[in-house]
């Protein structure tokens, strides 16, 4: 009966993914910092590179209300109405993808990783749409999105 209810509780247990690895088309800085300094300083490192927060998702607190207990866990959505126009002006379907996005995770040991898919990589799939101008709209997202990163993690 010991060995059932053991067995019982360890399949009620939650079981969750391994730290975020890189993988292709995305940046990944994993961090000191511990998940609520990071997400605090991504949200600000975006406001001092020129974007805004446009979104902020995550089940963390959600779980957390229905007694469900899970590591931090934040997508940051991050454009401004400049790039927005821009997008636009290359391809409508695009901005489907807007606002690009931070992610936060919170790791096993307590420190916390950020990450994100390059915007080159989020918008390549409307380059036939977009052309050059789009590519270049996302080279130069690129480069404010790396400035951001570097920023919040330091």
């Amino acid at each position: 009966m010991k060995l059932k209810l053991v067995t019982l509780a360890f399949l009620a247990a939650p079981a969750f993914a391994e730290d975020l690895q890189p993988r292709t088309g995305w940046e990944v800085f994993p961090t000191d910092k511990t998940y609520t300094d990071l997400v605090s300083d991504t949200v600000a490192a975006i406001k001092e590179g020129g974007l805004i927060v446009v979104t902020q998702a995550g089940p963390t607190k959600a779980a957390a209300s229905r007694g469900i207990t899970i590591p931090g866990n934040r997508v940051i959505g991050a454009f401004n109405n400049d790039y927005a126009v821009r997008v636009l002006q290359t391809s409508t379907a695009a901005m489907i993808e807007a606002p690009v996005r931070f992610y936060v995770t919170e790791n096993a040991n307590g420190t916390a990783t950020l990450s994100y898919k390059t915007p080159s990589f989020v918008f390549e799939p409307y380059a036939d749409d977009g052309g050059d101008e789009l590519r270049n709209i996302a080279d130069e997202l690129d480069g404010r999105f790396q400035s951001i990163a570097e920023n919040a993690v330091k």
